[in-house]
């Protein structure tokens, strides 16, 4: 028995340093893999950079079943139009490469982008490079980069993902609205909610 304790423990620990070895950006540091072409549900290929605005991107860790996206999602819409009202762009990236056969195939992504109404980029995230890269750890995860590809906020979306109603401190909208007015993002960092991603670890 003692001896099975022992092996779990190592795995266990095995697993840990495997989930450490991912990157990580900190606040300021420059994004990563930007021209990395990504496939979109709508069929065509886009790059961070494509969808990049004049004062930043958004960038939205997401999936189709996890129980925080489902909360949060219907705010995703929204989102987009406060991106798009303060000169950044908005992409959602699916980076569950272990649940590429099942809930989020490719398929699988596009009926619900279709369901959900999507109005935004939902892609596929192969191999979860940026994941791994950006140090993307839940759905939703979000990650906000300024003009100067500079990571300016990185986080929750906001304060309460069981009622929008209920909100409040919107972290992503603030964040977008101080781009949109060239100011420093305040509340540059928080702790994301959501289910974890199911990535393939380099």
């Amino acid at each position: 028995m003692k001896k099975l304790i022992f092996i779990l423990l190592v795995f266990e620990a095995v697993i840990v340093y495997a989930g450490q070895k991912a990157g990580k950006l900190s606040i300021g540091d420059k994004a990563v893999l930007t021209d990395l072409k990504l496939s979109d549900v709508s069929g065509s290929s886009v790059s961070l950079n494509d969808m990049k605005g004049k004062n930043g991107l958004l960038v939205i860790f997401s999936c189709n079943t996890c129980p925080f996206v489902m909360r949060w999602e219907g705010r995703y819409p929204e989102l987009k139009k406060v991106a798009e009202e303060n000169g950044l762009g908005m992409i959602v990236l699916n980076s569950n490469d272990q649940k590429r056969s099942g809930d989020d195939s490719f398929e699988a992504m596009k009926e619900h982008a279709k369901a959900k109404g999507y109005n935004f980029p939902y892609v596929v995230d192969e191999e979860s490079r940026i994941a791994n890269a950006f140090g993307g750890q839940t759905t939703p995860h979000a990650f906000i980069f300024d003009k100067n590809w500079k990571l300016v906020y990185k986080g929750a979306i906001d304060d309460n993902a069981e009622k929008a109603s209920e909100v409040k401190k919107a972290y992503v909208k603030e964040a977008l609205k101080s781009l949109g007015k060239e100011k420093e993002v305040v509340l540059a960092e928080t702790l994301p909610q959501g289910c974890s991603i199911k990535r393939k670890l380099n």
